[in-house]
């Protein structure tokens, strides 16, 4: 039992302390997480901290022999994926509840005005250094005097120069025809799925493709579309069915424009499954009665269709548009695995990565991201104000 001479603690001397305690779990934390980057960002990091430990718990020879033969690939990895967790997650926890501890501590106004950014805060860190630092770069990257004309050096290049002028080109040809035909042909999908009796399975067949990712569906029709010189037996399906009908086989990917054609074809065929799925579920939001309302008064099908249900799903079209406008206008795989932007089939993206790697030339590749972010810009300010025209985030 408490002595009852002595004073009671008062609440004031325990905020106090869990403060205390809390501020030193902050710091043991910020250190923790300062010394695994370190420990990951160095080549002989996980070796060392590895040998660190052995000689912690005194075992000398095995931190010696780590020293000098190092670590095996398995050991190396497992200790890697040990350390993100343990001072990845670990000390991510650590800090918000020591911090939280900390406010409670504090208490009063400034409590209540602190704890949304203790959460709110590391997001917008992580936000603006994965996001806002390397934009912020690139487009200082990309006004680097060249030496030959000045700050504006490289993009005058990139609106001169021909097979710079070629890859902007042929992305307008792809946002164009891209674009249009995945919305056209999704939406026409959605419509004739909601009539047929297995609706869910045809749904998964159309679908299905949009689970392959960009470079395997690039291998696939890579195959599909195969040449060989005419005295070559076919191994491609396209050239097969041609040579079979006495025609002489083509080589699709190495002829223009047909080849940038092809290239969108396999693109439309990725992206109709998900216009499908979204606008499959935005005409079945249409009211059942105003279709009959409109079949009462004599509207054909057609009219029903271009007139009711098309204005009405105008939200979701928008939306779907502007989602495959933007995968369409970074593409890349595609034609990276197919022509690797030969035969006049190159686009921004795939000229940028050349530019950066091949040509060594950073600053004309920074101007290329930089055209790409541009174009993104408006495609995003008409999806937010569509978005909140819907109803979403008001």
């Amino acid at each position: 039992m408490r002595d009852p001479s002595t004073p009671a603690p008062r609440p004031r001397d325990h905020a106090t302390r869990r403060g205390l305690i809390a501020l030193g779990v902050f710091l043991a934390a910020v250190a923790a997480i300062w010394a695994g980057v370190r420990v990951l960002s160095s080549p002989t990091g996980i070796q060392d901290a590895v040998a660190a430990l052995y000689r912690l718990v005194g075992a000398r020879g095995a931190a010696e022999a780590v020293a000098v033969y190092g670590l095996t690939d398995t050991t190396e990895k497992l200790a890697l994926a040990a350390v993100a967790l343990v001072v990845g997650v670990g000390g991510v926890w650590a800090i918000l509840i020591s911090v939280n501890r900390l406010l409670e501590a504090l208490g009063g106004r400034f409590e209540r005005l602190a704890r949304p950014w203790v959460f709110v805060l590391p997001a917008v860190a992580l936000v603006g250094f994965y996001l806002v630092y390397p934009t912020i770069r690139t487009i200082a990257v990309s006004l680097t005097d060249t030496g030959t004309g000045g700050l504006f050096e490289n993009y005058r290049q990139v609106f001169t120069r021909p097979e710079m002028l070629a890859a902007i080109r042929n992305n307008v040809l792809w946002l164009v025809l891209g674009t249009t035909g995945s919305v056209v042909i999704g939406l026409a999908f959605a419509t004739l799925v909601d009539r047929v009796k297995r609706e869910a399975l045809a749904k998964t067949f159309l679908f299905l493709p949009l689970a392959i990712s960009m470079v395997g569906a690039a291998v696939i029709w890579r195959f599909v579309f195969y040449w060989r010189p005419p005295s070559e037996p076919q191994i491609g399906l396209a050239n097969g069915i041609l040579t079979s009908l006495g025609y002489e086989p083509v080589a699709f990917f190495q002829t223009p424009p047909v080849n940038t054609l092809v290239l969108i074809m396999v693109m439309v065929w990725l992206q109709t499954g998900f216009a499908m799925v979204i606008l499959s579920a935005a005409i079945k939001g249409v009211p059942e009665e105003l279709i009959e309302a409109a079949r009462i008064d004599g509207a054909s099908e057609i009219q029903v269709f271009r007139r009711i249900i098309v204005p009405t799903i105008r939200g979701s079209l928008i939306t779907v548009a502007t989602t495959i406008f933007i995968v369409i206008l970074k593409v890349f795989d595609i034609v990276f695995v197919t022509t690797g932007g030969r035969f006049g089939s190159d686009v921004i993206a795939n000229r940028m990565f050349q530019e950066l790697v091949r040509f060594r030339n950073p600053g004309l590749a920074s101007a290329l991201a930089v055209v790409l972010l541009v174009a993104v810009v408006p495609v995003m300010v008409i999806n937010v104000r569509n978005l909140r025209r819907q109803g979403v985030g008001s």
